[in-house]
């Protein structure tokens, strides 16, 4: 039976940012319509959590496909050459269980994390939004920048980081990139007074955005965390926040933001309003006014990646793309 493999070189480009924006679009809508399954992720944590292995399986009824994706997680390779998140998707179909594809997880995560930040970007964000803050210095503020300057028409972006130095070299590497200044700031703070968007894009396990810095009428984007027990976000800044999720179920148990604003009292379930699937077909209001500041909370769902992998897939296929292999899966005799 052959199976394509598709490595991580090869998913950057068989994955534009704007066509994965549309595909998260297209299966948030079949999410909201019930045409998803997905069981919530499992992670295994090693000794000292020094890193965990995740299971993120689903399906997707209107495509026919299953998958999942395998990832490690390991927060100590910032600043090395290797990614925090490594791992791979498998790619099934659902009328006979046969694995079509394993793809690369590192750039499917990094890309389809950022698309889904703009698909919320579009609903939630002021239409005239053009001041951009990113938090974070690694790959996510790379591909958040990429997929905000779709979402809206930047015209100005502000970096913050662990280190000045590291807002730096992003601002040098990305200015040149994208042929645009970005601005450097020693500050959180400073990054993102009178930002329209702000992306908090960061591996910390406590609060480096307060409510009090974030302007009437702005956006967040927060992706850094995706367990309990870390957030991006002070209560503060939950509390005053329209909340938008991407799984409700998700984020009652895994978005920190959410869960420890919630134990200190700040918040309640209700708080909240919508998942990103309703606000797409229109069941719930997304921004209600201008002056209203709205928060999309998103922790990542295994939808996301099989919706990812397939697009991957199918434009591999339409360029020969892969690398094609024998890999078993039939009734075959052996001997």
């Amino acid at each position: 039976m052959e199976v394509v493999i598709i490595n991580q070189q090869e998913v950057g480009t068989l994955l534009p940012m704007r066509e994965c924006i549309g595909v998260m679009e297209r299966v948030f809508r079949s999410l909201a319509e019930g045409d998803c399954s997905l069981p919530l992720r499992q992670i295994m944590w090693l000794p000292e959590k020094i890193g965990a292995l995740g299971l993120m399986p689903s399906s997707w009824g209107g495509a026919g496909m299953l998958g999942v994706k395998v990832v490690t997680f390991f927060p100590g390779n910032e600043g090395t050459e290797l990614d925090s998140h490594q791992g791979a998707v498998l790619l099934f179909e659902a009328q006979r269980g046969r694995l079509l594809a394993m793809i690369d997880a590192t750039s499917i995560t990094a890309i389809r994390t950022a698309a889904v930040s703009a698909v919320a970007t579009k609903l939630l964000a002021t239409e005239g939004a053009a001041d951009l803050a990113v938090i974070g210095s690694g790959v996510q503020a790379q591909m958040h920048l990429e997929a905000m300057r779709i979402a809206r028409p930047i015209t100005r972006v502000r970096v913050a980081s662990k280190t000045l130095k590291h807002a730096e070299s992003f601002a040098t590497d990305q200015s040149a990139r994208h042929s645009i200044t970005i601005e450097p700031c020693p500050t959180v703070r400073e990054a993102v007074e009178g930002a329209d968007l702000i992306c908090t894009t960061t591996s910390a396990r406590e609060p480096v955005l307060q409510g009090d810095w974030i302007k009437p009428g702005a956006h967040i984007n927060a992706v850094g965390s995706s367990v309990s027990s870390a957030r991006e976000l002070d209560a503060a800044a939950v509390a005053k926040a329209r909340l938008v999720v991407d799984r409700t179920e998700s984020a009652l148990n895994e978005a920190g933001d959410f869960l420890l604003a919630k134990a200190e009292g700040a918040i309640g379930d209700d708080h909240i309003a919508a998942e990103l699937g309703d606000v797409l077909l229109g069941r719930v209001a997304g921004r209600r006014s201008d002056d209203e500041i709205t928060l999309f909370k998103s922790v990542g769902l295994a939808v996301e990646d099989l919706a990812a992998a397939l697009h991957v897939y199918e434009n591999a296929k339409g360029v020969g793309a892969g690398e094609r292999t024998e890999f078993g899966g039939s009734r075959r005799a052996t001997h």
